[in-house]
C-alpha cells in the first residue's frame, strides 16, 4: 500500500506515522505537511530513514494531485485546529480546513484514490453537563466556534462527494485526543510543561467543561480500522469512555506529579466554550471490532507526563512563545 498522510507533522499524524512504521512496515509512507507552527519535521527523525516527506499546502492543487497520482489512500490529518486562534483569525481555518479539504477530494475524485477524512467531535457542539446523551453519526451537526464549524464544512464536502462523485470515502470524528508530541498550546501539555517549569497550571471558568479524552494510539489504531475494513461512505465517532472535566485533569496531574490537587489557578473563561462532548463509539466497536489499549485515563495520562518530562528538547523551543500568546490573551 502506498499512504498518503497529510498533516503527518502534527500532533495525531506524526503518531499516526510513527503507528503505521512500526505495526505495518509494508506501506510506503508519504508526509505532506506545510510545517506551520503546529507541524514539527524533528517529530518525524526517529522514522525519516522509512518514509518520504514532502513540505507544501493541502491546498496547492497541483502538488497535492502529484502526490494523489502516486498513492493508493490518502489520509487526511492537516487542519488547523486550536480553538483560540480560530477567534482571533479565522480565515487559516477556512484555507487549510475547507479548501484544503476540497482541493484534496478533487484529486481523489480524479484518481479514484481511497480517502480518509480525520475530524472532530466538536462538529457536535455540546451536550449539557448533566445530559446523560452522548454523540452519535446521526446527531446533527451544531459548531460553536470558527475551528469547529471549518470542520463540520469540510465533513460536509466528503459527504457529498461521496454521493455526487463516488468518490471512496470514510469520515471519523474522535474525541479530544492526548499523548506524545502533542503542541504546548494545548490544555493537557501546557499543564504538564507549565509544571516542569514550576508554573501554576491554569483552568479556564470554573474548569466543569467535560471532554471525552482518548490517547493518540488509541485514536490511530481506530484510523487503520477504518481503513482495512470500514464501510465506504459511512462514519464512525471514535472515543474511549474518557470523561473527564477539566478540573479533574488538572487535579490529576498535579497529584501524578506529587503536587496537591488544588495547586491552580483560575482565568477567564474562553468565549463560546463547550460545556461537553461524549463519543458513543459503539458502531466502531461492534462493526469493526475496535478497543482501546488505554482504557484507563489515568495510565495514559502519566505515560504522557512521562514523555514530557523525557522530551524536553522537543518541547521547549515551542513554550516562550505560546505562553507569550497566553499572556497577551489573560490566559
Amino acid at each position: 500500500m502506498r499512504l498518503l498522510v497529510t498533516g503527518g507533522a502534527g500532533f495525531i499524524g506524526t503518531n499516526f506515522v510513527h503507528q503505521t512504521v512500526r505495526e505495518h512496515p509494508d506501506v510506503k509512507v508519504t508526509v505532506l505537511d506545510a510545517l506551520t507552527y503546529a507541524g514539527d519535521q524533528a517529530s518525524l527523525a526517529p522514522v525519516a530513514d522509512r518514509i518520504s516527506f514532502v513540505q507544501g499546502d493541502v491546498a496547492d492543487a497541483d502538488l497535492v494531485d502529484r502526490l494523489v497520482a502516486d498513492c493508493d489512500v490518502v489520509v487526511h490529518f492537516a487542519a488547523e485546529s486550536h480553538n483560540d486562534n480560530s477567534l482571533a483569525n479565522p480565515w487559516p481555518f477556512v484555507q487549510t480546513n475547507v479548501v484544503g479539504t476540497f482541493t484534496l477530494l478533487e484529486a481523489v475524485r480524479r484518481h479514484g484514490t481511497r480517502y480518509h477524512h480525520i475530524s472532530t467531535d466538536e462538529v457536535y457542539g455540546d451536550l449539557e453537563l448533566d445530559d446523560p446523551a452522548k454523540f452519535t453519526p446521526q446527531r446533527p451537526y451544531n459548531p460553536s466556534s470558527p475551528y469547529s464549524a471549518t470542520k463540520a464544512s469540510s465533513d460536509l464536502l466528503v459527504r457529498a462527494w461521496v454521493r455526487s462523485f463516488g468518490v471512496q470515502a470514510t469520515i471519523s470524528n474522535c474525541s479530544n485526543n492526548y499523548g506524545p508530541y502533542q503542541h504546548v498550546e494545548k490544555f493537557i501539555p501546557r499543564q504538564i510543561t507549565n509544571m516542569v517549569d514550576g508554573v501554576r497550571p491554569k483552568l479556564y471558568g470554573t474548569g466543569q467543561n467535560v471532554r471525552d479524552w482518548i490517547h493518540v494510539e488509541d485514536h490511530n489504531a481506530a484510523v487503520w480500522a477504518i481503513i482495512d475494513r470500514g464501510r465506504i461512505g459511512e462514519t464512525y465517532l471514535i472515543g474511549a469512555d474518557g470523561e473527564q472535566s477539566n478540573k479533574d485533569v488538572v487535579e490529576l496531574i498535579l497529584e501524578l506529579m506529587g503536587e496537591p490537587r488544588d495547586a491552580y489557578d483560575l482565568v477567564s473563561d474562553r468565549p463560546g466554550h463547550d460545556l461537553r462532548y461524549a463519543i458513543d463509539s459503539t458502531k466502531l466497536r461492534d462493526e469493526l471490532g475496535w478497543q482501546p489499549r488505554f482504557p484507563g485515563f489515568r495510565d495514559g495520562l502519566a505515560a504522557t507526563i512521562e514523555w514530557y518530562r523525557q522530551n524536553a528538547a522537543w518541547w521547549r523551543p515551542q513554550k516562550d512563545a505560546t505562553e507569550a500568546k497566553y499572556a497577551q490573551l489573560g490566559r
